[in-house]
Formats: structure tokens, sequence, C-alpha cells
């Protein structure tokens, strides 16, 4: 099973929230790691993937790229590990999640985490971004927004990103019942078997039980009062937008260009957008034929 990203081996300071080293934060963060595959069987696969599109997409070897409803930084992690100049601003409104993230990773260079609750108006100020980003991603975070504050969110992604930019989120994404049933049900049955041939019988720890078990932390005592000073506490997200085509909507309602999925196993999606460029897009398809026979001469 895939590890935990490295980290570099310097000792720091132990972030602010949290007094455990960083040995202590690691030991979550592969919990953490472990019950996410509760939700997405295939997670560092389609981890993978989604750092393909943005390695595709961007205009350089040193891309910025916002995490929304980043967790612990599992994406930057990974990302600094294949694209060691780019640049991950993680965003997340959880203090305790934020603490351990920068427990954990705060000494990936390139690697930067926001407070900011995407529900609350200003959190793009919060960002402190220099330029355009290149891509803006997201796994298994987006659905437990609300459907309005879903096509703000993504109105505002779209204004971050720069001409011809992509939106990759990840997420469990459900077709609509009604209009396709048996599809609806199909999609449902393969996450479900695709669980029960990695994970077993036996899934180990799911998502309530990590928060739990890292609520009642000492090291962590200090991120929880202030996560039940901001009102999160007991707050674990609702499924308030799981739909596929609520998803697909808000993308259109926010501008962009171009939205479709590029990954798909049942329900799990990697869902794409992209930003309108004036000059066209910035990546010609080549041509080609199924069989890879050379393309016939014009």
């Amino acid at each position: 099973m895939p590890s935990t990203p490295p980290v570099p081996s310097t000792p720091s300071a132990p972030s602010a929230g949290i007094s455990a080293d960083r040995r202590t934060a690691l030991h979550w963060v592969e919990r953490w790691d472990r019950q996410q595959e509760e939700f997405l069987p295939e997670r560092e696969a389609l981890f993978d993937v989604l750092i393909d599109v943005v390695q595709e997409s961007a205009e350089g070897p040193a891309p910025l790229v916002v995490d929304l409803g980043c967790g612990l930084g599992s994406i930057g992690a990974r990302l600094l590990q294949r694209v060691p100049d780019a640049t991950v601003v993680s965003v997340d409104a959880d203090p305790v999640l934020i603490a351990l993230g920068r427990a954990a990773y705060g000494d990936l260079r390139g690697l930067r985490f926001v407070p900011a609750d995407l529900r609350r108006p200003g959190w793009v100020a919060e960002l402190g971004l220099d330029r355009p980003a290149d891509a803006v991603v997201s796994s298994t975070a987006l659905h437990w927004l609300a459907p309005s504050v879903l096509t703000s969110v993504y109105t505002a992604a779209a204004g971050l990103l720069r001409p011809g930019g992509v939106l990759v989120n990840c997420d469990e994404l459900e077709r609509d019942q009604d209009a396709v049933p048996v599809l609806a049900r199909l999609d449902r049955a393969l996450l479900t078997r695709e669980k029960a041939r990695r994970l077993g019988a036996d899934h180990g720890e799911g998502w309530y039980d990590w928060w739990e078990q890292i609520l009642a932390e000492p090291a962590l005592a200090p991120a929880v009062a202030e996560r039940n000073r901001q009102g999160y506490a007991g707050e674990h997200h609702s499924d308030l937008s799981p739909g596929i085509e609520v998803h697909r909507t808000a993308l259109r309602e926010a501008g962009f260009e171009e939205v479709g999925t590029l990954w798909q196993r049942g329900e799990v999606q990697l869902l794409c957008a992209v930003t309108a460029s004036p000059d066209g897009p910035s990546m010609a398809l080549p041509r080609h034929t199924h069989n890879n026979a050379p393309a016939p001469r014009p």
C-alpha cells in the first residue's frame, strides 16, 4: 500500500496550535490516508492522474496550484514530489487539519497552508497570490458545499486561474438517479466492488473513528479548542452537492469554457474544467489513429 510522502528530515519547531513533533503528526497523516481510501479506494492512482493534468496543462516547470479543502495537504505533498519547483497554496477551514498539515509538511519548500472557509466571502484575498494560478485542485471536499455556495466557489476559482488554466476536482459524484437509474446503480456497484477488492471485509479505521481519536490527541488540544471556538465542533460535513450535474452546471455558470470527466470508476470521477483563452487551446491534439498506425497524409 502506498506510503505517506516523505518529508525533509531536518528538525523544526512545532507549528502554531500543535505541540506534537513531526513523527506524531505523520502517524496521524498515515491514518488519515488510510481512512480516506474508504471513500477513494484508488486514491493514489487518482492523485497521479490529477498531477498529470497539472503538469500537462502548466505553462512551465513551476506552476502555481491552489488546493481547496486541502485537509492535511495530501495533494500538495505528492505534487511537490513530482514537480519540486511548483508552489502549492493549500486552503482549509479546520484548525485541526491545518495544524497537522503544517506539522507534517511545513518544511516542504513550495507548500503553504492558508486557514480559510470557502463558505465565507473574502477567502480569495487571504490566499496572498502574486500571480494567476495555473491550476485549482480539490479532492473529496467540495461535495459538502451547498449548490449556491459551490457556484460561488467555482466562480472565485475561475477568477484565480490564468487563461487556459484548469480546475480539477476528484470526488464521489453521483448521476441523476431519476434520469438514469440503471447507470446510477451500476456506478455505486462498481465502487462497492472496488472497495471490497482493495480493502477486504475489514475496512479498518473510518472517517468518524479517525475524528473521534484525533480530537482526543493531547498534542492537538490547542487546535481542537480553536476548532470549537470557531464553531466546527461536531461538524463533519454533509453531502449537499453530491450530484455530478450540480457540479457541471455550477462550473458552466462560473464561466468555464470546457467541462468534462477525465477519469472515472463508478461514482468516483476526476472532473476537469478549463478557463477560456483568447489564443485558443494551448495544447494541440496530435493526429493519430486508434490502432497506432501512421496518420494519413493530408
